[in-house]
């Protein structure tokens, strides 16, 4: 059971004749002089709850419905994604779908407010609930968990940021974690073992965790960076380059505009081209030596 707030709500039985009575009453109230600027300054949001929040789910993916949503000739409804998999056949009547759109639900939908997911955590925003997946994803208070193998910890970036600060503090001094303090840029060397898998790189100045990742496939090994971080405008946008010396002095460069933001690591080799890719003759052993710049953007 879901409490929301809906604009222009109306109902059905007693719940509507109330609602109307209230607005006949209302109306009778104003005089003609000043009947159109005391409507159009009324507030006419009304608070109900909503005790089935899957009518507003597609009925074919069962995901929330996003704007557009799109209806077929027989009212049956489908959101943007659906009409493009089913080559706009509805799945109920083979009528067509996916050129007529459901204003009305859509206007629903955009009424309907609901309290973020991480309310608990500190979240105070209520989010049009087409709009809850997108919100998630850019909440500050969203979970990220630490990168540390075997620590289950998760929390919001900044929580992550202390704890591992304080709980694996020891790793700071093993060489699989480096700390910079530069508020724009920052350059240094990073030695790592490709075996490891991951090199954590501490933030101080804006409490954020990067990791270096490598991933080792058949011609070469792969090598990335990421801010562990939601989406939240308040991160903050990065760029990165790194560069790689092999053992007979060739050097490659590897520039990257945007530093993606994850929550939550993985040591699967990522299905994207934005790496940098050391090939396998280049390589000596397991220890690799890099040099990476991080870089803020700026406004």
């Amino acid at each position: 059971m879901v409490e929301a707030a809906i604009a222009e709500a109306s109902g059905e039985g007693n719940g509507s004749s109330s609602i109307l009575s209230q607005k006949r009453a209302c109306c009778s109230s104003i005089s003609p002089g000043d009947g159109a600027k005391r409507v159009g300054t009324e507030d006419k949001r009304l608070s109900t709850t909503l005790l089935d929040l899957s009518i507003l789910d597609c009925p074919i993916c069962f995901e929330a419905f996003t704007i557009p949503i799109f209806q077929c000739d027989n009212g049956h409804l489908a959101c943007s994604s659906c009409c493009a998999k089913l080559s706009d056949k509805c799945p109920s009547c083979a009528s067509p779908i996916g050129h007529i759109r459901c204003r009305a639900m859509e206007s629903v939908l955009e009424s309907i407010l609901i309290p973020c997911a991480n309310a608990k955590l500190g979240c105070a925003k209520n989010v049009s609930y087409g709009k809850v997946s997108t919100h998630e994803k850019e909440c500050a208070f969203s979970l990220c968990s630490c990168p540390v193998l075997d620590c289950n910890y998760t929390g919001p970036y900044k929580d992550l940021y202390d704890h591992y600060k304080f709980t694996h503090r020891k790793k700071w001094s093993t060489g699989l974690a480096y700390m910079i303090s530069n508020y724009r840029q920052s350059s240094f060397g990073a030695k790592m073992n490709i075996s490891d898998k991951i090199f954590i790189i501490v933030n101080d100045t804006r409490s954020l965790l990067f990791v270096v990742q490598c991933f080792r496939e058949p011609y070469g090994v792969y090598v990335t960076v990421r801010c562990i971080a939601p989406s939240a405008p308040e991160v903050g946008e990065f760029s990165y380059q790194i560069s790689y010396k092999s053992v007979d002095e060739h050097t490659m460069f590897y520039k990257s505009p945007v530093v993606k933001r994850i929550r939550e690591v993985s040591f699967q080799t990522p299905q994207e081209n934005s790496m940098l890719l050391i090939p396998l003759s280049w390589l000596s052993g397991d220890s690799l030596e890099i040099n990476i710049c991080i870089k803020k953007k700026t406004n």
